[in-house]
């Protein structure tokens, strides 16, 4: 189980090199480009470069994955002082933006609100 801990305190989008809400085609042409970078072949058995290939593959197996990335999305690493205000805001805006961070969008029912009630203010 220590395993499982080290990998959840991992941010993957970091790894990869991609926003948070980076689409999938855009997580996968990261992967190719950086392990093409740090694939071992490359720097004839450096054990550093071995590694970090060992953990953009990590990465990559869960964010290619709908469901892991979901999972990793809800339940990864949330530790404010890790991040600038940017990257904590673009990482959660999801959660943020939606009603009390359950993702439910109520989009559609706050707009038919604000156009019943400036209908009201116009008359």
């Amino acid at each position: 189980m220590e395993g499982d801990e080290n990998t959840t305190q991992k941010d993957y989008y970091k790894i990869l090199e991609v926003d948070y809400d980076a689409t999938d085609e855009k997580i996968r042409l990261n992967y190719l480009k950086l392990a093409l970078k740090w694939h071992p072949d490359k720097h004839q058995g450096d054990s550093a470069v071995t590694a970090k290939f060992q953990e953009i593959n990590e990465a990559y197996k869960v964010l290619s994955d709908p469901a892991k990335r979901s999972d990793y999305d809800l339940n990864g690493i949330y530790e404010i002082d890790k991040y600038t205000l940017r990257e904590y805001l673009a990482r959660f805006k999801g959660m943020i933006l939606t009603c009390n961070g359950l993702g439910i969008s109520h989009t559609s029912i706050w707009t038919q609100q604000l156009t019943d009630t400036n209908e009201f203010a116009e008359k």
